[in-house]
């Protein structure tokens, strides 16, 4: 079984669609279709795979046909699933795109090279992309993952620099 570093979610089950066992998938990869390309993916623990077959785009996702899963009971007891690929599956990155799980603890300064915090989460709530992060003191402040708030990301040093927008971390 892989690391769990060497695993990248790529999708999660939002339950089932229909009544023959299809499931509503959200796809976090680029190009949404993509997931059932990359072969069988994983739940985090690795013990069950499934390989995907997809139906069409439906509201919020793309109606999917999981193998061994072929009743609306098995369908929405995978609810909540989160599905997961072997790095090595996956295309490797132009230098400026990034799987969001390589961004997780990096630690983010300001152009002057203070510390802000450290990446806890990235979170997308149907706009932009936002990176959440975790402040001395336990606070969290949730800055815009564009080019003009973070304009550099550098994983072989290990670090994020973040010009971000005036009020985001007072």
């Amino acid at each position: 079984m892989a690391k769990k570093t060497d695993l990248i979610c790529v999708g999660a089950i939002a339950g089932a669609f229909g009544v023959r066992g299809e499931v509503r998938l959200k796809s976090f990869t680029a190009d949404p279709g993509a997931i059932a390309d990359y072969g069988p993916v994983s739940t985090e623990d690795g013990k069950t795979e499934y390989d995907i077959s997809l139906s069409r785009g439906v509201k919020n996702g793309l109606a999917a046909r999981l193998s061994g899963v072929t009743t609306k009971d098995q369908a929405d007891a995978l609810r909540g699933v989160r599905l997961f690929l072997p790095r090595a599956s996956l295309p490797s990155l132009p230098d400026d795109e990034f799987y969001y799980t390589d961004l997780i603890g990096l630690p983010v300064y300001d152009a002057g090279g203070g510390l802000l915090g450290k990446v806890k989460a990235v979170l997308n709530h149907g706009a932009d992309d936002l990176l959440e992060i975790q402040r001395q003191g336990g606070k969290t402040a949730l800055l815009p993952f564009t080019k003009s708030s973070v304009p550099t990301v550098d994983l072989t040093a290990g670090r994020i620099v973040a010009d971000p927008p005036d009020g985001v971390f007072e």
